[in-house]
């Protein structure tokens, strides 16, 4: 098995949920008795909740570089926003990251959907580490909602689900904006690592692309070697 490093923190229950499933996933195929070697680094969320570049920038090329030196071979970030710093680390480092962009459109394209509505915190929806990443690496088309649905989104992603809370109105609110996209989309992203946890066993009415477990499938693959 290949050793894999997990940059965590934003959040870490996305970052519990990255390490539970990945576990889960490898032991099913290598056998219970046995787990997969990781070696996590959990940053301060603050980092990103300042929304800095450079610090942001800096702070993921300084673990980056700790945890290629601990022996990872390869980096996965246990969350969709601090791929913003993607870019900027890859060319610093000797190790790959395996992005979640990769893993998101690889199951669009398997399901034939091209469009797709892209939903999570405000930075996700509107800067270029995801959105363009989509659309220019993978050829996807990708629409994010209105101005007023994405301040409301980013309120819940900030305020509520990255601090654990999973509420009634925010699981309404998410339900009601696939409902009006439904339509125009052949697909949503839930961009947000925590947005699959406030809408599992729900009966959305149009296929979801969960950004976390996609992510996680990959980084499993990786570390069998499939």
């Amino acid at each position: 098995m290949k050793t894999l490093g997990i940059i965590g923190g934003t959040s870490y229950h996305s970052t519990l949920y990255y390490y539970k499933e990945i576990n889960r996933i490898v032991s099913e195929q290598i056998g219970n008795s046995q787990n997969p070697e990781l070696i996590i680094y959990s940053i301060n969320i603050d980092v990103m909740r300042r929304q800095v570049g450079d610090e942001i920038n800096q702070k993921y090329l300084e673990v980056a570089q700790k945890l290629e030196n601990a022996g990872a071979e390869a980096i996965i970030i246990a969350a969709n926003t601090p791929h913003m710093a993607v870019d900027y680390v890859q060319p610093r480092i000797n190790i790959p990251f395996l992005h979640i962009g990769d893993a998101t459109a690889h199951k669009a394209k398997n399901i034939n959907a091209q469009k797709l509505l892209l939903l999570g915190n405000k930075p996700t929806m509107i800067k270029r580490f995801l959105k363009e990443y989509l659309s220019q690496q993978h050829h996807l088309e990708i629409l994010i909602p209105n101005t007023e649905a994405i301040e409301k989104s980013h309120y819940y992603v900030s305020k509520e689900l990255t601090r654990g809370i999973f509420s009634v109105e925010a699981k309404g609110f998410y339900k009601q904006l696939i409902s009006e996209h439904k339509t125009n989309i052949d697909a949503v992203v839930l961009g947000c690592t925590e947005l699959p946890i406030l809408l599992q066993n729900e009966n959305l009415t149009v296929p979801t692309l969960s950004t976390t477990d996609l992510h996680i499938q990959s980084a499993s693959n990786f570390i069998l070697d499939n």
